[in-house]
């Protein structure tokens, strides 16, 4: 008889996705479109996808179990005392109370390198999660950054964890210069901009990339993501570091279906992080053929494996020499921008699949 591995699909059925939705979506999609797995796969989710569940029909029918509130500890654990499946896998939240044997994916612990850009309540929560999910018979982190501070933050032993990177859509890739033009005016957007795509939030460090572009001339910074913690603070810094109009534009939260147009009218993607536990548009830019200026966090330098200019976190102006360099640059033939879409190639969710399912099969014979 074969083995039952239950995933928590909680994540899978949010429209506006950031990086761990993300991950849990294009995941699961791509766990369905192998040809084949050594166990049966049983999904859990507390609601339905605008776009129904389609795409992951090959796994079998979704348990769809709705609940108002603590959904995770509450509706999910009863839910693993009833029909337990021989493993649980977590994608993108923490594992419930009760469980059978199960795998979590970690993504980063930021909370620990940044405290005080989290609020405290936030903070507490995060290290409780971490440390409960630590518990697991296996984890997968996401880079080498977050294993190396799983094992020396949290005591985790180097044989419970296994690093699976992300993949990359194939919906990234250059877009013709007409669509170019239409997702500029769509969001207003000018001829030479410089993007930096994510949550508003302190690690994100927009207030130095923001007096960084200050430096360049005819340059406008666009800020594309949801307003997160401590939000308002930064952006009342960006607009008054660039107080003119169009030098700051926010469009928020932008359709997914809009990112591979937005990355490519970029001039240049700037991710110039203080803390990152992967850096996933930092790819999606490259396979966009897009110039990319990151930080020296260790997460995204592992990322761009040398295939993006890097700039100290903490110098401004190190980050306006880098982001001047990406944009006198010709895109045509500059070396970063040839080696950013072969490194982007090398990340597929197909790939991301495939170890993840060895990843689960292995545990699951332990």
């Amino acid at each position: 008889m074969r083995s039952v591995v239950g995933i928590d699909a909680s994540r899978y059925a949010i429209q506006q996705r950031t990086g761990t939705e993300t991950y849990s979506f294009e995941l699961i999609n791509a766990l369905a479109a192998l040809p084949e797995l050594p166990f049966d796969v049983r999904l859990y989710a507390n609601t339905t996808p605008a776009d129904g569940w389609q795409g992951v029909a090959r796994l079998g029918t979704p348990r769809e179990i709705p609940f108002p509130r603590f959904w995770t500890h509450a509706r999910l654990s009863s839910e693993m005392v009833r029909h337990p499946p021989d493993m649980l896998f977590v994608p993108s939240h923490v594992v419930p109370l009760i469980h059978p044997p199960s795998v979590v994916t970690i993504h980063d612990l930021g909370y620990l390198h940044e405290p005080a850009a989290h609020p405290a309540r936030q903070r507490l929560m995060l290290d409780w999660t971490t440390r409960w999910n630590a518990r697991s018979q296996h984890i997968i982190a996401i880079s080498e950054t977050t294993r190396r501070d799983l094992v020396e933050r949290y005591s985790v032993p180097n044989d419970r964890i296994t690093v699976v990177a992300h993949g990359v859509s194939s919906r990234f890739a250059p877009v013709s210069p007409d669509n170019s033009q239409q997702i500029r005016s769509r969001y207003g957007l000018p001829e030479t901009f410089v993007l930096a795509l994510g949550t508003i939030q302190p690690r994100k460090n927009l207030v130095r990339l923001a007096k960084a572009v200050a430096e360049l001339d005819g340059v406008a910074l666009v800020t594309v993501g949801r307003r997160g913690w401590m939000a308002e603070g930064i952006c009342s810094e960006i607009q008054q570091i660039l107080p003119q109009a169009g030098q700051w534009i926010e469009p928020g939260y932008v359709p997914l279906a809009d990112l591979p147009a937005l990355l490519s009218a970029a001039s240049v993607v700037a991710m110039v992080s203080t803390y990152e536990g992967f850096g996933l548009p930092v790819l999606e830019a490259m396979a966009c053929a897009t110039p990319v200026v990151i930080s020296d966090t260790p997460a995204l330098v592992e990322v761009a494996g040398g295939a993006a200019r890097i700039a100290v976190q903490t110098d401004v102006s190190a980050i306006a020499e880098q982001l001047a360099e990406a944009l006198a640059a010709d895109r045509a033939t500059d070396r970063y921008v040839a080696a950013g879409r072969h490194r982007a190639a090398s990340f597929t969710w197909a790939r991301c699949a495939t170890e993840t399912v060895a990843v689960l099969q292995q545990t699951l014979g332990t």
